[in-house]
């Protein structure tokens, strides 16, 4: 089998993953399966990641990273909130580990590609490189959490579901006959599957987050929260204030131990900066016009990119709402492709 065909294939042992091996099997590609052994990955991922790699008649390795998870994604995670940031480990997870340590993988068993079920696509842009751009189907598109592969990368990653609808990438599990082609998608972080951001940090930390005071805009004191960590920038359930308006977490400030609420106006910022930017062209000279997501739902927004040495200063047309530090900003032009991407680490009003 001619190397240049011989692809590293991520499964995660849901139903996406096992799909990628079918077609890749179905495109000529010699596949090679890669389950990679996390911090709370359950033993039936495992199991059924294999079961879909004996299925095709593949090699499948299982990769314990549990300690470089941990010191990668985990603990950038608890850091993060610490500081009273919201991060994203997804992203943190893409970057480290499987565009990172599966892309060396991929190379030392003599795979040119690395493939995964991601929803998104990778374009050629016509001058002899390629540019990462969105899903066909946008209800699905991860390409936002993707912005960290490395430009030098995209022509040795393949996503084979960045064209189909998820009824289309159940439809190829369904005809390969796989059992997990009926699972679930996961909805929450895969460390913390129940969605408690606050009791798992406790655990991890093995210290308890203090209650402390609620304030207004004005500094007056209107009730008490439960944990600073646990409360993030727009949320308004479960805040811990009654109010004959609804009011929103507008500010934390993790020295003082003090959360800000106030209406809903107040969530908006004019403008922010993210650091730890990748590029993913030529980094520009001037600035330029784009479309930017500071969150993963989000629809783009237009906004002038203006780079400033090792990050970039987003200025949004119009004032966008609860702009969280930890997050993601993702550049893109009209066309869907991704220009470039940081983490927020500041934002004004």
């Amino acid at each position: 089998m001619d190397n240049g065909k011989r692809v590293l294939v991520a499964m995660s042992g849901g139903v996406d993953s096992s799909a990628a091996v079918c077609l890749l099997k179905e495109q000529g590609y010699d596949c090679v399966g890669a389950t990679m052994e996390l911090y709370g990955t359950p033993p039936e991922a495992l199991d059924d990641a294999r079961a879909a790699a004996e299925r095709m008649g593949i090699p499948h390795h299982v990769l314990p990273l549990c300690r470089e998870f941990e010191e990668r994604v985990i603990r950038r995670f608890v850091e993060g909130y610490r500081r009273g940031e919201t991060p994203n480990p997804c992203v943190d997870c893409n970057r480290y580990l499987k565009f990172g340590l599966l892309h060396a993988k991929a190379r030392e068993l003599g795979c040119h590609y690395l493939a995964t079920g991601h929803y998104a696509r990778i374009l050629d842009d016509g001058a002899g490189g390629f540019r990462l751009a969105k899903a066909a189907d946008l209800s699905r598109d991860q390409s936002y959490v993707l912005y960290p592969i490395p430009r030098s990368l995209l022509g040795r990653t393949l996503f084979p579901l960045g064209g189909l609808t998820k009824a289309e990438v159940r439809a190829v599990a369904n005809r390969a006959g796989f059992a997990n082609a009926g699972k679930r998608d996961s909805q929450d972080i895969c460390f913390i599957p129940d969605g408690d951001y606050l009791s798992f940090l406790e655990r991890y930390t093995g210290q308890t987050f203090p209650e402390g005071d609620i304030l207004d805009l004005d500094g007056k004191v209107v009730g008490r929260h439960k944990g600073a960590a646990g409360l993030t920038l727009g949320q308004r359930r479960g805040v811990g204030v009654s109010s004959s308006g609804r009011i929103y977490v507008c500010a934390k400030c993790m020295a003082d131990n003090t959360v800000t609420v106030g209406p809903e106006e107040a969530l908006y910022s004019s403008g922010c900066a993210a650091g730890d930017w990748n590029w993913l062209i030529d980094p520009p000279a001037a600035p330029l016009a784009a479309l930017v997501k500071t969150r993963y739902r989000q629809r783009e927004q237009p906004a002038m990119v203006i780079p400033e040495g090792d990050r970039v200063r987003l200025e949004f047309e119009q004032p966008q709402r609860a702009v969280t530090p930890g997050q993601a900003a993702v550049v893109y032009n009209e066309g869907g492709a991704v220009l470039g991407g940081g983490t927020l680490v500041e934002t004004w009003k």
